[in-house]
């Protein structure tokens, strides 16, 4: 932890309002640690007004899971309207370009391009890409065993795996995905290093560019084959394509390396849990579910919205133009919806998690980031019924600065 919380969290007093505004530092939280500040508004019946480490001004923080769902659904609050704004955040730079990215779309136009996306994410083409994916899996997990025990299985799994899925349902060609991993680190670690992180997202649009290229030439119904043919056709335009496929090849690469990381780390810090998956192999899918609501995956909270009128939400009034934040993170730890929400339990059932988003927003690429999940879990457990972490879990480093929480290493034996 890079400070103590407790003394960051002090409320000031905004003189304009005379609300208490919370400067949330997003200290580095390691392991499934939970971060207090989110802890302290599930206990409060209203949002909060708070400062990110970037930007300017402050914002509403929506934490309890009624109120995220309505913040997230509820057409008066947009993302389009960030567009030239400058809002306290948590990182200095957008991942997409906010003038042709979903991020930063509304409905309709969201809904449109949401479209062209889904051609490349249906449940045939998993079911397609799922054997290659499996062979990479099998194929990095027996380079690792010809290194020996102990190994990394951020190096050897990890960091590699990830970034091969969605750059095959990309169409990435090999030679093109060289450093890719690093520079998706590098982007969505903005804080230590703000310069380096635009370089790299800079060097991946270039990529994307050139592959895009590629498939004009070549026609493929692989992503980057959809969204050439939408942009030739009109329905995108090519910096939209360009944003689109650059969000989702760092999201893709970063977030499910290091939130498939988190799932490891949990289970072998679970024994039991570990053991259960095992027996119950039928139970992987329902696991994988509560594991994502259950790690505290992000630092932070991702991209927020802005009021385009007063509106009564959280026990607040919002006025138009104010900037709001919705924690997914706590929504799913909310007690009213999830009875001892910080115990980890596969029999909750299907659960409504707020994992990957909510409303317009959520993830499109949520389908991918499971069936990653369940390869790597199920292919560990059926490989090595030995194993366990090479060192005391409290060796472990984590990642400093990242927008995605995640060990540095994870060092494992069998």
């Amino acid at each position: 932890m890079t400070s103590d919380p407790q003394t960051a969290l002090k409320p000031e007093q905004d003189p304009a309002s005379d609300e208490a505004v919370h400067c949330w530092n997003l200290d580095d939280f390691e392991a499934l640690d939970f971060d207090p500040f989110l802890h302290d508004r599930l206990r409060e019946q209203r949002a909060a007004r708070i400062r990110l480490p970037f930007g300017e001004g402050t914002a509403w923080l929506m934490a309890r899971y009624a109120d995220v769902k309505a913040a997230t659904t509820d057409p008066r609050f947009s993302r389009r309207e960030l567009v030239g704004r400058t809002i306290t955040a948590s990182s200095p730079h957008a991942i997409a370009s906010m003038q042709a990215s979903m991020n930063y779309a509304d409905p309709p136009r969201l809904n449109d391009m949401r479209r062209v996306v889904a051609r490349a994410f249906t449940g045939k083409s998993m079911q397609k890409l799922r054997p290659s994916v499996q062979q990479t899996a099998d194929r990095l997990l027996d380079e690792m065993e010809r290194h020996g025990s102990p190994a990394d299985l951020m190096e050897h799994l990890h960091g590699p795996f990830p970034l091969a899925a969605v750059a095959d349902l990309m169409g990435m060609p090999q030679d093109m995905r060289k450093d890719m991993t690093s520079w998706a680190n590098l982007i969505m670690t903005p804080g230590p290093a703000p310069g380096k992180s635009a370089d790299a997202l800079k060097t991946v649009r270039e990529c994307v560019v050139a592959l895009l290229a590629m498939r004009r030439e070549e026609q493929s119904d692989d992503l980057a084959g959809v969204l050439a043919a939408a942009a030739d056709a009109g329905e995108l335009t090519e910096p939209e394509a360009v944003s689109i496929a650059t969000a989702i090849l760092v999201s893709g690469a970063h977030a499910v390396r290091n939130n498939s990381a988190n799932m490891v780390y949990a289970l072998l810090t679970h024994p039991q849990h570990l053991e259960r998956l095992r027996a119950e192999p039928e139970l992987l899918p329902q696991a994988v579910d509560e594991l994502l609501r259950f790690i505290p995956h992000r630092s932070g909270v991702g991209l927020p919205r802005i009021a385009t009128r007063d509106i009564e939400i959280g026990g607040v009034t919002v006025k138009a133009g104010e900037t709001v934040y919705s924690s997914y993170l706590a929504a799913n730890r909310d007690p009213e919806v999830f009875p001892n929400p910080d115990t980890l339990d596969f029999d909750r059932g299907p659960i409504a998690h707020m994992a990957f988003g909510n409303g317009p927003h959520h993830c499109v690429g949520s389908m991918l980031a499971r069936m990653e999940s369940e390869i790597i879990i199920s292919t560990l457990l059926d490989r090595y019924p030995k194993l366990a972490l090479a060192v005391p879990p409290e060796q472990l480093e984590w990642q400093s600065g990242a927008l995605i929480r995640g060990p540095k290493a994870l060092p494992v034996s069998w």
